[in-house]
């Protein structure tokens, strides 16, 4: 099923172009997870309900134009307007039961030794929105579910030809709380002044703080001190990443891996990474719902400041470099481990559905 994919929405099932696709020409708030298990299990799916509930409270307060396909004084109506999570979850769950009836029992031999990718898109329909006028509304009554699913087969985790190669390319993005569809036009631009084999792209507001990539969370393994020698204690380093409060996104792998270092007693500071000190960064990896956890080999800073780069031809950028011993380090690999054991814990059972 790696080369099939199903969209499904009101009841239909459709065939679905690459998600990237999907996404530019549907505005929304979203989410992406996978299965684990073989088809058994969604991977932290209840989280995965709690940001999406949040994404879309937060476009209807500051964004509503993110959420509606245009911006209209009826979605002005709904601002600051409650909505319960629970909602959420009986919308979108009741699209996926359908859905999963519909698409994957019907292809459950295609898909045997892969996993699935789900996309949850929820948009706002202004027609919806519109028609009923003045009449009561409830957010949920004017809100879309889009399931985009496809055949995924994850990459073993660890394996040293797996690095991730980072490059900082732009600034952070616009309401970065919220996860939202319009980020995947946004982000287009940068594609320009990405470097030849370069797998993902990293955000800075001032060219030294490192917030996030354009699809992930950005973490690095800190020794607190330069005297420290790489390979002591836990408590000899540090794992940081950048707080919400600086404009990340909430991931939920990202929130994962905070919980996995409090119960190991990985020490942890929520402080966006600061390249000026790259010397003490013994490790560096990144996070998202389909990589779990990928191990970074080397990131890329422009020379000159990123204002230069609007100025420069891509071809002639010049870079400097960190490169990471080979393969994930030790305590990159403790919390592989230990977000995998909480996956397994937390797994929510597709026949619960």
């Amino acid at each position: 099923m790696s080369n099939c994919r199903f969209l499904y929405h009101n009841g239909v099932v459709l065939e679905a172009p690459p998600v990237t696709t999907f996404l530019e020409s549907h505005t929304g708030a979203y989410t992406t997870t996978r299965t684990i298990n073989s088809v058994t299990s969604f991977l932290f799916w209840e989280r995965h309900m709690k940001r999406l509930t949040s994404s879309i409270c937060i476009l209807l307060d500051s964004k509503p134009e993110f959420l509606f396909s245009s911006e209209s004084s009826s979605s002005r109506f709904l601002m600051n307007q409650s909505i319960h999570e629970s909602s959420i979850y009986d919308l979108v769950n009741g699209s996926m039961n359908k859905a999963m009836n519909s698409v994957v029992v019907k292809e459950r031999e295609s898909i045997y030794g892969e996993e699935l990718a789900v996309t949850v898109l929820v948009s706002g329909n202004v027609e919806k929105l519109n028609r009923l006028g003045d009449q009561e509304r409830k957010v949920v009554d004017f809100l879309d579910v889009w399931l985009h699913i496809g055949g995924y087969s994850p990459c073993p985790l660890g394996v040293r030809e797996n690095a991730a190669s980072l490059a900082l390319v732009g600034r952070g993005r616009d309401v970065a709380a919220a996860k939202y569809s319009d980020w995947v036009r946004l982000r287009k631009p940068l594609e320009k002044f990405r470097p030849l084999s370069t797998t993902e792209l990293l955000l800075s507001n001032d060219g030294d703080h490192l917030l996030e990539g354009c699809i992930t969370n950005f973490f690095v393994v800190c020794r607190k001190s330069s005297d420290n020698l790489y390979g002591g204690s836990l408590s000899e380093f540090e794992v940081q990443t950048a707080p919400i409060t600086d404009g990340v996104l909430p991931g939920v792998i990202r929130n994962v891996v905070i919980d996995v270092c409090l119960s190991k007693g990985i020490p942890y500071r929520e402080r966006a990474p600061s390249w000026s000190e790259r010397e003490l960064w013994e490790e560096a990896f990144i996070t998202s719902s389909l990589r779990i956890v990928q191990h970074v080999g080397t990131i890329k800073v422009p020379v000159d400041s990123l204002e230069a780069l609007a100025c420069t031809k891509p071809e002639e950028i010049q870079w400097k470099e960190k490169k990471f011993e080979e393969g994930p380090g030790m305590i990159t690999e403790l919390i592989q481990r230990g977000i995998m054991e909480r996956g397994i814990e937390e797994g929510f059972l597709l026949k619960n559905l």
